[in-house]
């Protein structure tokens, strides 16, 4: 059976990308087996041409065992990161990479982000799809922790949302959720 690839942030088991991504996998109804994930650890790795995971993919293209990829990458910030931050900063420097490895034609890429600021990262877009009263409470206790780190803020926020809504931890009905899910449609589509 071919295959289509999703790259993205984290490893290739149970990440918060990960688990999203095959949430929604399933909330669509799409075959998960259909579906090879890489996990590339951080993003700076997505720009390193010469990454084995990337020399894994292309053999798999190769051998015509991967027909399609999606690239799901944090936006994260722009004033963090000048060269690859943002959203419109990611997908270019994405872009460019993609065209480097020749895989142009079969990729396709999503920027994790809150839909309304361009910035941010996958837990930003689960945030943006909360209603305003949960948000506030949820931005309120981080704003009066004084969680310093960025990693210690995502992994914080994923955990209070995920107790927050134990029996639905994500609104796929939202807006917010549409883009996401179009490209996986596309990337399952046969043809």
């Amino acid at each position: 059976m071919v295959k289509v690839a999703i790259l993205h942030e984290g490893n290739a088991n149970k990440t918060n990308d990960n688990e999203l991504l095959k949430l929604l996998l399933k909330d669509l109804g799409c075959d998960e087996s259909r579906v090879e994930f890489f996990g590339f650890g951080s993003k700076s790795n997505f720009f390193k041409v010469d990454n084995v995971k990337y020399e894994i993919l292309k053999l798999q293209i190769e051998e015509e065992a991967i027909s399609k990829i999606l690239f799901v990458v944090d936006a994260d910030y722009e004033c963090h990161d000048n060269k690859c931050g943002g959203s419109k900063k990611t997908k270019l420097a994405l872009e460019n990479v993609i065209k480097d490895l020749y895989l142009s034609k079969i990729s396709d890429i999503y920027v994790t982000c809150d839909p309304r600021t361009n910035d941010g990262y996958l837990e930003s877009l689960i945030l943006s799809t909360i209603p305003n009263k949960q948000k506030k409470c949820i931005e309120n206790f981080l704003h009066c922790s004084n969680f310093k780190s960025k990693e210690n803020h995502k992994s914080i926020l994923n955990e209070i949302y995920k107790k927050a809504y134990p029996n639905a931890p994500y609104d796929f009905t939202h807006e917010n959720f549409d883009e996401l899910k179009e490209k996986l449609k596309n990337l399952l589509e046969e043809g």
